[in-house]
């Protein structure tokens, strides 16, 4: 049986990904790629309560709690934010709450996304980890 891997080993990962593009473009393309993996989301849960707050465009994060892990499902109207997404739900889907409270969340750093994203895309990834969060502090 494999291993489970970690939070930082899946952090390496993503940044190994991303450390193949020299052009941002192509980790745009990347990204939009990504997006398309993401498991449908079903219509109905798209509610105003599952919505980020302070996002430009839509973005919905639903979850649950299955042996003390988190699970996280997500959605956007935005495709470039649908990759986004996609990346968190790939790091913090599975863990436990205090994984995801104890994580710096660098990864979006350390692959350059925050800064070579607009001002207010930026705010939107600070507003779905904020969410990411409060769903861990909610579940601990």
């Amino acid at each position: 049986m494999e291993k489970e891997k970690s939070l930082q080993d899946i952090e390496n990962e993503i940044v190994n990904e991303f450390s193949i593009f020299d052009d941002w473009l192509d980790k745009y393309e990347y990204i939009i790629e990504l997006g398309k993996s993401l498991e449908e989301y079903p219509e109905d849960r798209k509610t105003d309560d599952k919505l980020v707050k302070g996002c430009q465009s839509r973005v919905w994060i639903d979850f649950k709690v299955e042996d003390g892990k988190i699970f996280f499902n997500a959605d956007s109207d935005a495709i470039i934010t649908k990759g986004i997404i996609s990346l968190l739900v790939r790091i913090y889907s599975g863990r436990t709450p205090q994984e995801i409270l104890s994580s710096d969340f660098s990864v979006v750093e350390k692959i350059g996304l925050k800064e070579n994203l607009s001002p207010t895309r930026a705010n939107g990834l600070v507003s779905m980890i904020q969410m990411i969060r409060e769903i861990a502090a909610r579940n601990i």
